[in-house]
């Protein structure tokens, strides 16, 4: 990145990074790779959309299904993250493949940004379409993440890796569902 790019990079706030990734924005995600300072910023991202789940699942079980569904949707990403990190680093790892565990849990965080939507779970009429819109659109950004923080020379790599390791991410909130009750969808 050019010096002009940094001071670029610098300047975005926390909301034009959360809005680049969920624009899918390939940039966004090269910024939050390489700024190790976007730790805490990520960690908000997946935060938000884990609350935003929680919050969202409140006409199925009540409160105790928003402090549930907000740790399921933590625990789960934070799953689906280690799962990525192998896969990509390990099992399909590309000639350019040099990332460590900070760069793709920063991308994967914002990667959480369409996640937010879930909020709009509170109306019932709009619940299942959001979940729904919201988890593809998530797996989308997720491509994009793994693709940039991978440094993958094809997108059809990012999309082998969130292939073989999205369905654990699927399953593991499939569990919370039968565990507690179904989410809007």
């Amino acid at each position: 990145m050019s010096n002009e790019g940094v001071g670029a990079a610098v300047a975005r706030s926390f909301l034009q990074r959360a809005l680049g990734a969920a624009r899918l924005d390939a940039d966004v995600y090269e910024e939050v790779e390489a700024d190790a300072s976007a730790n805490s910023q990520a960690a908000w991202v997946v935060t938000l959309s884990a609350v935003a789940a929680g919050l969202g699942s409140i006409g199925n079980n009540g409160l105790s299904g928003v402090v549930w569904y907000t740790l399921c949707a933590l625990a789960s990403w934070y799953i689906w993250a280690a799962v990525a990190y192998w896969i990509g680093t390990r099992l399909l790892p590309g000639p350019c493949t040099e990332a460590d565990r900070g760069q793709l849990l920063r991308t994967l965080g914002f990667s959480s940004a369409p996640g937010v939507l879930r909020i709009f779970g509170l109306f019932p009429p709009l619940a299942g379409f959001v979940f729904l819109l919201s988890a593809i659109w998530m797996l989308v950004a997720m491509v994009v993440a793994v693709r940039q923080a991978l440094d993958y020379c094809t997108t059809g790599q990012a999309i082998a890796v969130c292939a073989i390791g999205f369905p654990i991410y699927a399953l593991s909130l499939t569990l919370s569902l039968l565990l507690l009750g179904p989410w809007p969808i």
